[in-house]
């Protein structure tokens, strides 16, 4: 019976005593003695029903279960093996769809999950910047609050820069190049069909970027708009390369074709004298397109382009073709929307508006850290202690077999941990090249590991600038690798350039899994923190072993 309709029984009763009370009034004393009787009984059975109803809800209080919330699948595989067979425990993973932490944001079912647990487990890093709100708003007021980075103490790492990570110095200005490094380049590397930038910022469509620009240089949006619109401006739409042959698609909606030989190339000078990018030249040998044309994509060896700058002219040579271009037009891949054309120039810019305000915060002396601190076995070990500690802390009753499960759990991850260790010494010096987002640190730094990536673990850039492939690819010619790594979920592409940037290009891509982004549907089949540790272990025993 609930505690509604019992608060109804007893409010009847009461009643009644109150009605046959008033009956006795009214008629003579030997009906008084029968009904006081009557009254006694009643109440009497009314504070039964209390006393009952108290002890029914004392049962279901203490066979309430503990409700326990987290938010990636590392902290959720480690309360349910702590737990173990407890069936007193109801544990949600917030991330159950396999979103990436980075990419992630609450709904009103989440937040509501989160206001009324018992222990909320979360990371504590930049990505969890909405967990404040969701605390502040908190119905249960005894809630046990788990931050994995706060746990960590001063061993959360700040996140590093490594040198040929986009964002490091050599990013923001175009790499110094040295003569004896250009090499010759077929009209292959540009093959495909381009589009001019310059319509969509007549559109309207890299507003974003105008702005970002203008407040990095203090400059008036206007004038940036102006200024960029001089430089990109030009009267050709559309380039299409295929094999020797090249066709122009003009502003005016003309066509001219034309086939091409190569003419060498010529070095750009910066104010200092240093040689700061390379124009690839190539002269019409049949048709009506313009004699000349000129390829700038910030490379000096051979390559796939990404992007690039063009110049074309008629003139008897190549300096009187080309004597009055000023501008400079910038073409990006066809079929490309205005948002896609964006990241290009962001990623051309080695940098988005984001980034920037990241920058804009680190030179205020803020430090980002690195919140990837479950990549750690030996942070594992530190964290899985603390929940136990929680867990025991909210639920005394269960406290010895919390301690046994841990105790159990622990065994395992120092297995796993001695199994890296002794693959890692047997190897050697090791160097993993990442083309892709790196969230190992503290992985790497438990093993002595040396690393090259393309992109900070937090980063939410996609396309890699040319001097990092550039870079990453010399790394792995300098070392001899033979794996470019990537993450789950990545779909190659900096991986497939950094390989085809390589002297040999003929090397292996294997994937390393951040155990981040684990669906609903991979817990049931089986999927744990330690079977995805065991994963990245094989990975690394194929290359290294």
């Amino acid at each position: 019976m609930n505690r509604k309709n019992k608060m109804k029984r007893i409010l009847a009763s009461v009643l009644s005593v109150s009605m046959m009370l008033c009956a006795a009034g009214c008629g003579n004393q030997e009906n008084t003695n029968e009904t006081a009787t009557a009254a006694e009984n009643t109440a009497a059975a009314a504070k039964t029903d209390e006393k009952s109803s108290k002890a029914e809800n004392n049962d279901e209080k203490s066979s309430k279960k503990l409700s326990v919330v987290c938010t990636i699948f590392p902290e959720y595989d480690w309360v349910r093996e702590i737990v173990g067979g407890n069936d007193n425990v109801e544990i949600t993973y917030l991330l159950d769809n396999g979103v990436d932490l980075h990419s992630y944001q609450p709904t009103a079912a989440d937040i509501a999950k989160i206001s009324s647990c018992d222990l909320f487990v979360y990371v504590g890093g930049e990505s969890d910047e909405w967990v404040e709100g969701a605390l502040a708003e908190a119905t249960n007021k005894d809630m046990r609050v788990i931050n994995l980075m706060e746990v960590m103490g001063d061993k959360a790492k700040v996140e590093e820069l490594k040198e040929g990570m986009q964002g490091h110095d050599h990013d923001h200005e175009h790499a110094e190049i040295e003569e004896s490094d250009i090499k010759d380049r077929e009209l292959s590397d540009f093959e495909g069909s381009w589009q001019s930038l310059y319509p969509f910022l007549e559109a309207g469509e890299l507003e974003a970027y105008v702005k970002d620009h203008a407040e990095e240089h203090g400059e008036p949006e206007d004038e940036v708009r102006e200024e960029l619109a001089e430089k990109w401006g030009c009267d050709l739409n559309a380039v299409s390369v295929d094999g020797s042959k090249i066709d122009f698609t003009f502003a005016d909606g003309t066509t001219k074709s034309g086939e091409y030989k190569y003419a060498g190339y010529t070095p750009v000078l910066a104010d200092d004298g240093d040689i700061h990018a390379v124009r690839y030249q190539y002269e019409a040998v049949s048709g009506d397109s313009p004699k000349y044309v000129v390829f700038n994509d910030h490379g000096y060896e051979p390559g796939k382009a990404e992007h690039f700058h063009i110049y074309y002219g008629d003139g008897a040579d190549i300096e009187t073709a080309l004597a009055d271009f000023t501008y400079n037009p910038f073409f990006i891949p066809a079929g490309l929307n205005g948002e896609e054309a964006l990241e290009v120039l962001n990623g051309h810019d080695h940098g988005n508006s984001e980034e920037h305000e990241h920058e804009h915060e680190h030179e205020e002396g803020e430090e980002e850290y690195d919140e990837h601190v479950w990549l750690s076995l030996r942070n594992a070990e530190v964290l899985c202690a603390e929940i136990e500690n929680n867990l025991s802390a909210a639920d005394p009753a269960n406290a010895d077999s919390y301690k046994a499960n841990l105790t159990a759990y622990v065994s395992k991850l120092d297995s796993l941990d001695n199994d890296f260790k002794t693959l890692i010494e047997s190897a050697g010096d090791t160097t993993l090249i990442f083309g892709d987002r790196f969230p190992f640190r503290y992985f790497t730094d438990d093993y002595g590991v040396d690393y090259y990536a393309a992109f900070v673990g937090c980063s939410a850039e996609t396309e890699a600038s040319f001097e990092t492939i550039t870079f990453l690819a010399g790394k792995a010619d300098e070392l001899g690798s033979d794996t470019i790594y990537t993450i789950e979920n990545s779909d190659g592409r900096i991986a497939q350039s950094i390989i085809g940037a390589t002297k040999a290009k003929n090397m292996n891509i294997a994937v390393m899994n951040s155990v981040q982004s684990v669906s609903k549907e991979q817990i049931e089949s089986g999927t744990t923190y330690i079977s995805l540790m065991q994963q990245n272990y094989d990975v690394l025993k194929a290359d290294l072993g």
